[in-house]
C-alpha cells in the first residue's frame, strides 16, 4: 500500500464535511512532509507515512479540519526542527494547542514506577481535559503505532502494549469508542499474552467452524420475524473478539467451553420505541436467560451508551447475546465522543461543541477536577483506574437524582458521590427505605438516602471497603486529619507543660515567628511534630527563646533533674523528667491520660498495659505518639539514655464514663477438668473482660496460662488476682508488667 496523496487525504474529509478549508488541509500535508523530509520509521516506510495513516484513522470518524491537521503535524514539533510558534503562524492558535498537548503527552512514560506514573498519567489528562481532540489524536496515533508494533524492537514492545491496554484502550472505552477500544484491547493482547491469544483464536475458529452456519440461520430467522410484524431492521451477527473472550474466562473463571455467548447480534432499528418491540418479539420466540437483560436506554452508561442487551437461548441451543438500538445510538457506540463532533452551522475550524454534549466528556472534567484536590500521584492513579475499569451500577437520591458507580459500590461510595462532606458524616443508610448496613453491595436502580451526624468522622476501617477512588481519597483525608489533630492536640501539651517548666509563655504567635528555625511551615505542623515524637520539645523552647540559658530547665547540663530549688522533689530512675512532688502528689506539668477512646494518640505497654492507680510513664515514639508504662515496667530501662523521650504523664478519668484498662496476669493451675473454666468464670463473675489466653504446660501436674484482660483501675485489678488466689485449682497468680 503506497502512501496516502494530497488529494487523497482532502477527499477523505471533503465526503463528510463538503465545507472543509482544503486549503488548511494542503498547507499542513506540504508543511509536514518537508519537516519530517526523510525520516524513516522502524519499517523501512517513510516517517511522514505514519501522521498521514493517523489523520486517516481520523477522518473515520468524521472529525473537524483542525483535528485532522493536528493529527498530520503532531510529530513535527517532538521530531524535527519545526517550532510551536511557526506552527502558529502557519495555523492558528487553535491548532497549536493541539499539537502542544500531543507533544506533551509524546514525553510521558505511563507505565513507570507507581509514583512517576501517576503524575505522568495526571498529566496526561490535564493535557486532553484542555480539548478533547487532542485525546482522539493521541487514540488513532496510539492505534497506527499498535498495529505496525511488530517493527518496533521487542523490549519496547511490551511496555508500549502494556500502557495501551492499561490506559488507552480503557479511555477509548471510557470515551464510548466502543470499536476502537476493542482493537487496542486485541492488538495489545496478542503481545503481552501471545499464548493465550493464540490458544483462544484457535478455539474461536474452531467453533466458527462447527456452529458458523448457525450465524446465518439465526440472522435469516431474526430477520424474518420482525419483518412479519412489521419492523424495518437490520441484523448483524459477528464472532467476539479474542480478547473480550480470554477476559471473560479469566473474571468468571471458566472453561472455553463453559461459555456461551460466543456470538453476538446486533438489531439496528429506525426509532428508541422499535427496540422495546423488537425486545418482546425476541422473548415471546426463544426463552430469555435470566440476569442477562440490561436496559441502557432508559439509563445510559456513563459514556452515553445506549442500547438494550439481553440474551437468549436460540436455534440448536446455543445462547446468543442481542444488542437492539437504534442507527443513531450505533454511531454513538461506535465512535463514542467523535459522534458529538458536529460541525456548528458547517463553519469547520470552531472547537466541537461537546461539553454540552456528552456525559462522557463530563466525566473527564470530573476527573480532572479531582486531581486538582488529589493528594499523591500513586492515590491519584490507583483513583482512575478503579473508575476506568469497573462497570457502572446506577442509584437514585431520594430526590430523583441519578449517581452511578462502579459495580461493588456501597452506600458510603453512594455518599461521597452525592458530596465529600455527605460521605464525611454518614451513620447509617436506607436503601429503597429499609434500613441498611452501610458495607451493602448496592444494586441498579436503588434508591440510597444516607442519615448524617455532625462531628463525625469517617472510621479508618472503610478505606478498604469502599471501590470509589472519590471516597477512598475523601476517607484517607478525612482520618489523616483526624489522626494529626489528636498529634496536633498532644504536641500542644507536651509544649505548654515545657514552656511553663522553663517559666517562659507560651503561645501560637511565638510558635509563628520561631517556624522558620524549626524548619515547618505553620504552627500545626510543629504541634504534630512534637506529638509524634518527631520533634523535641526542648528544641522548640530553645528555637522560641534562644537565650534561655539551660540552667533554667532543670539541672546544669541542661537535662531536666532536679529542681533548682531542690523543694521536696526526689527523682526515679535515669529518666530523670519523671519528678513527682510529694508521694501522691503529681507534678501539676503532667499530661492527662484518659485511655484508648480518649483524643490523644495513646497506646498501653505491649506486654503488661497500665491500669489506674498504676504510676505511670508516658515514652514518645517518633512516628506513632505515646506509649504507656507502668513505673515499675522493666521495658523502661531501653529508655535510659533517651531522656528527651520521657513524658510526665497522669491518669485524667471520667466518672461519667468510665473506661477499662488493659492489664496482664499469669496463673498456675493445677491440671485437673474443669480448671481454666474456673479460671475464666472467677474473673467474668468479677467483671473482669478476657481479651486473650494462652496456655503452656511444663509438665503433666500444672498449666502456665497468661490472660490479657481489661479491668476499671488497680483496685479491681487486685481484688480479681485475689479472688483467684482463694481457688484450690490454682497454685500462683502474679500480675505481669511488661
Amino acid at each position: 500500500m503506497g502512501m496516502m496523496r494530497q488529494y487523497e487525504l482532502v477527499d477523505r474529509v471533503r465526503s463528510y464535511n463538503p465545507n472543509t478549508d482544503e486549503d488548511l488541509l494542503n498547507r499542513a500535508y506540504v508543511y509536514a512532509m518537508r519537516a519530517h523530509g526523510t525520516q524513516k520509521r522502524a519499517s523501512g516506510d517513510p516517517f511522514f507515512a505514519h501522521p498521514l495513516e493517523v489523520a486517516a484513522i481520523l477522518t473515520d470518524l468524521k472529525l473537524d479540519d483542525a483535528t485532522i491537521v493536528a493529527a498530520v503535524l503532531h510529530d513535527t514539533v517532538e521530531d524535527t526542527a519545526a517550532t510551536l510558534e511557526e506552527i502558529e503562524t502557519m495555523f492558528g492558535p487553535d491548532i497549536r494547542r493541539l499539537v502542544d498537548g500531543l507533544t506533551k503527552i509524546k514525553k510521558l512514560d505511563l507505565v513507570s514506577k507507581k509514583a512517576a506514573q501517576g503524575e505522568n498519567f495526571r498529566k496526561l489528562l490535564l493535557a486532553i481535559a484542555d480539548d478533547i481532540r487532542v485525546l482522539l489524536v493521541k487514540l488513532a496515533d496510539r492505534l497506527h503505532n499498535m498495529r505496525t508494533l511488530h517493527f518496533v524492537p521487542p523490549e519496547k514492545r511490551l511496555r508500549i502494549a502494556e500502557e495501551t491496554i492499561e490506559i488507552y484502550a480503557p479511555l477509548a472505552g471510557r470515551m464510548g469508542m466502543q470499536e476502537l477500544r476493542e482493537e487496542l484491547e486485541e492488538l495489545s493482547f496478542r503481545h503481552i499474552k501471545p499464548e493465550a491469544h493464540a490458544t483462544v483464536t484457535k478455539r474461536l475458529e474452531e467453533v466458527t467452524a462447527r456452529e458458523g452456519k448457525v450465524i446465518g440461520e439465526i440472522e435469516e430467522d431474526l430477520k424474518g420475524k420482525l419483518a412479519a410484524s412489521g419492523i424495518q431492521a437490520e441484523v448483524f451477527g459477528r464472532r467476539k473478539r479474542p480478547y473480550s473472550i480470554w477476559k471473560k474466562m479469566e473474571r468468571k473463571s471458566v472453561s472455553f467451553e463453559q461459555l456461551s455467548d460466543i456470538f453476538g447480534f446486533r438489531v439496528i432499528v429506525e426509532k428508541p420505541e422499535d427496540c422495546y418491540r423488537v425486545l418482546g418479539i425476541v422473548h415471546m420466540t426463544w426463552p430469555m436467560v435470566p440476569g442477562r437483560y440490561k436496559d441502557y436506554i432508559s439509563t445510559p452508561k456513563q459514556n452515553d451508551y445506549r442500547s438494550i442487551h439481553t440474551t437468549v437461548v436460540g436455534p440448536g441451543h446455543s445462547r446468543v447475546e442481542l444488542q437492539i438500538r437504534t442507527d443513531n445510538m450505533d454511531r454513538i457506540a461506535e465512535f463514542g465522543i467523535a459522534a458529538h463532533a458536529h460541525y456548528k452551522d458547517g463553519r469547520a475550524g470552531e472547537p466541537m461543541g461537546l461539553a454540552d454534549e456528552s456525559r462522557a466528556y463530563q466525566w473527564l472534567r470530573r476527573t480532572v477536577d479531582l486531581l486538582a484536590e488529589g493528594d499523591s500521584p500513586e492515590e491519584f492513579l490507583e483513583h482512575t483506574k478503579l473508575e476506568l475499569f469497573h462497570d457502572q451500577v446506577f442509584c437514585f437520591t431520594p430526590k430523583g437524582r441519578l449517581i452511578a458507580l462502579p459495580r461493588g459500590a456501597t452506600p458510603i461510595d453512594f455518599a461521597y458521590a452525592v458530596h465529600t462532606d455527605v460521605g464525611n458524616s454518614a451513620v447509617g443508610a436506607k436503601i429503597n427505605g429499609r434500613i441498611a448496613p452501610l458495607l451493602t453491595e448496592l444494586q441498579n436502580g436503588d434508591e440510597v438516602e444516607i442519615t448524617r451526624a455532625d462531628g463525625q468522622a469517617p472510621p479508618a476501617a472503610w478505606e478498604s471497603l469502599v471501590v470509589t477512588g472519590k471516597a477512598r481519597a475523601a476517607i484517607r483525608r478525612a482520618t489523616r486529619a483526624a489522626v494529626r489533630r489528636q498529634y496536633a492536640g498532644l504536641g500542644r501539651q507536651i509544649l505548654e507543660r515545657a514552656f511553663s517548666r522553663a517559666e517562659r509563655a507560651f503561645s501560637d504567635d511565638k510558635l509563628k515567628a520561631a517556624l522558620k528555625r524549626l524548619a515547618r511551615n505553620t504552627v500545626d505542623d510543629v504541634l504534630a511534630a512534637v506529638g509524634r515524637g518527631e520533634m523535641y520539645s526542648g528544641d522548640v523552647v530553645k528555637a522560641v527563646y534562644p537565650d534561655l540559658e539551660p540552667e533554667k530547665r532543670g539541672s546544669a547540663d541542661g537535662k531536666p533533674g532536679a529542681a533548682a530549688d531542690g523543694k521536696g522533689w526526689f527523682e526515679l530512675r535515669k529518666g530523670e523528667n519523671l519528678k513527682f512532688k510529694l508521694p501522691g502528689e503529681e507534678p501539676d506539668t503532667a499530661i492527662p491520660i484518659r485511655g484508648l477512646g480518649g483524643d490523644l494518640p495513646v497506646r498501653f505497654a505491649p506486654h503488661g498495659g497500665a491500669v489506674p492507680g498504676d504510676r505511670i510513664v508516658g515514652i514518645l515514639t517518633p512516628g506513632e505518639g505515646v506509649t504507656i508504662y507502668p513505673i515499675q515496667s522493666p521495658a523502661l530501662a531501653a529508655f535510659d539514655n533517651e531522656p528527651d523521650r520521657w513524658l510526665d504523664v497522669r491518669w485524667d478519668l471520667d466518672d461519667k464514663a468510665p473506661q477499662r484498662f488493659p492489664a496482664r496476669i499469669a496463673l498456675k493451675s493445677i491440671n485437673e477438668p474443669g480448671s481454666l473454666a474456673q479460671i475464666t468464670t472467677t474473673i467474668a463473675e468479677h467483671d473482669g473482660n478476657i481479651d486473650s489466653v494462652s496456655m503452656n504446660r511444663p509438665n503433666q501436674d500444672f498449666t502456665d496460662v497468661t490472660i490479657d484482660l481489661t479491668v476499671w483501675d488497680l483496685k479491681h485489678l487486685s481484688a480479681i488476682i485475689s479472688e483467684l488466689r482463694e481457688k484450690r485449682v490454682i497454685s500462683r497468680v502474679e500480675r505481669v508488667v511488661g
